[in-house]
């Protein structure tokens, strides 16, 4: 399989920006009149003027939690789709228990587009070893398989000896799954001496290492990796270029300080902030929970979309300290306390058996005693304050720093 997906992968800014610029306030109105939990958290909201990034940026986060809540209240799906129970073809439940909805509509979690990436298409037989219990990552990743042509053999997770043998007699020719499984089955099928014509694979759900794609690769198997989520479907994905994750064409993604809805510079690691536009389900600033940076420039494959860097942690620090509960939105707050204020990290560390505090501010200058009645009132904690230069902090998203060793 050659080419491209389709022709919006590589579309240049300005087209992209037009065409948000009207399937934004679309989406939004959408889900204003007919998601009632979504329209509760968007109240006062004019979907009029969310026209672009920096307008969507002005909107509130939505947080799992939050989801998870209204569900109780009004289950099963929270009044965040647009639809009832009934006019879903599947409903899935995540751990929470968190509760989504799926579609057997073409490619309705766009995950044919990272299927095409990896070269899936017409002709190919994917052993899809994701799990069709409960959660949808079975359902997401055959639903790309349909979109693009290819069979699937709905394999699941376990029973290794019986995947090779099945693998074996249909001639699975692609892979579909956790990044480390595969190794599993190719490992026994080497055991068991039964030869697989496994060449493409299509992993997610976990890191995939240097050297296990370097593995695959000794052993004819081009590996490419995605980012998605049971709530949000495909959110990036590789090409063959293996540089960065390009940003799905059916969502907007936003990288933004932990603790806040703040887009922070490109580059610098913070929290992932994806909307999909999804008529079904149009989740709207949803905080993924996961760090990540943006990359500058576009994948030398070609296609023009925002790239990022892939998983790098959690955005969701809390830690409690002294018996205190610290968030990532008390360390936002403090520093929204002085302009002058750059960055800020808490770390906590142990002082013999005891608990101790060290906040690092970023700052040109400052009021170091002003800072420590910040950290007092904000915090309702006090530690010691430590004003270090711009640029000094490590640029890895994190506010919250736990040091403490328990171990010893």
């Amino acid at each position: 399989m050659t080419g491209y997906y389709d022709a919006l992968e590589t579309r240049s800014a300005d087209e992209r920006a037009a065409d948000l610029s009207k399937k934004l306030p679309a989406l939004v109105a959408t889900a204003i009149a007919a998601a009632p939990g979504l329209a509760a958290h968007l109240a006062g909201v004019s979907a009029a003027g969310v026209t672009s990034p920096e307008a969507l940026a002005r909107l509130p986060v939505l947080r799992k939690s939050g989801i998870g809540a209204a569900q109780a209240a009004m289950p099963p799906y929270g009044g965040f789709t647009t639809r009832d129970l009934h006019q879903m073809e599947h409903v899935f439940q995540s751990p929470g228990p968190i509760y989504e909805p799926g579609r057997t509509t073409e490619d309705w979690w766009r995950m044919g587009r990272f299927l095409h990436a990896c070269g899936i298409g017409k002709g190919d037989v994917v052993q899809n070893c994701f799990s069709y219990h409960l959660t949808p990552a079975g359902m997401i990743f055959e639903n790309g398989a349909r979109a693009v042509g290819a069979t699937v053999l709905p394999a699941g997770t376990g029973q290794t000896e019986m995947q090779v043998r099945a693998a074996h007699d249909v001639g699975s020719t692609a892979y579909a799954g956790t990044p480390d499984y595969l190794k599993v089955i190719l490992d026994k099928a080497n055991e068991i001496g039964l030869p697989l014509r496994i060449t493409k694979a299509a992993v997610g759900g976990g890191a995939l290492f240097p050297s296990l794609r370097q593995d695959y690769a000794d052993r004819g198997i081009l590996c490419l990796q995605n980012y998605a989520t049971a709530d949000l479907g495909n959110i990036a994905y590789e090409s063959a270029a293996q540089e960065g994750l390009i940003v799905d064409e059916g969502v907007i993604v936003e990288i933004v300080r932990p603790g806040t809805g703040t887009p922070v510079a490109a580059g610098e690691v913070g929290e992932v902030v994806v909307t999909t536009l999804n008529p079904d389900y149009p989740l709207i600033r949803f905080a993924t929970g996961d760090l990540s940076a943006a990359i500058a420039g576009i994948s030398p494959c070609g296609r023009t979309n925002m790239r990022i860097a892939g998983w790098m942690g959690r955005a969701d620090q809390t830690t409690k300290i002294k018996g205190m509960f610290v968030r990532p939105e008390q360390v936002a707050e403090l520093v929204a306390r002085h302009p002058e204020v750059r960055r800020a990290r808490v770390i906590a560390t142990r002082a013999g058996d005891t608990d101790a505090m060290t906040v690092r501010i970023e700052a040109e200058t400052g009021d170091v005693i002003a800072y420590q009645e910040s950290v007092a009132a904000v915090l309702k904690l006090k530690g010691d304050v430590e004003v270090v230069a711009p640029g000094t902090l490590p640029n890895d998203g994190k506010v919250i720093d736990d040091q403490r060793n328990y171990d010893g």
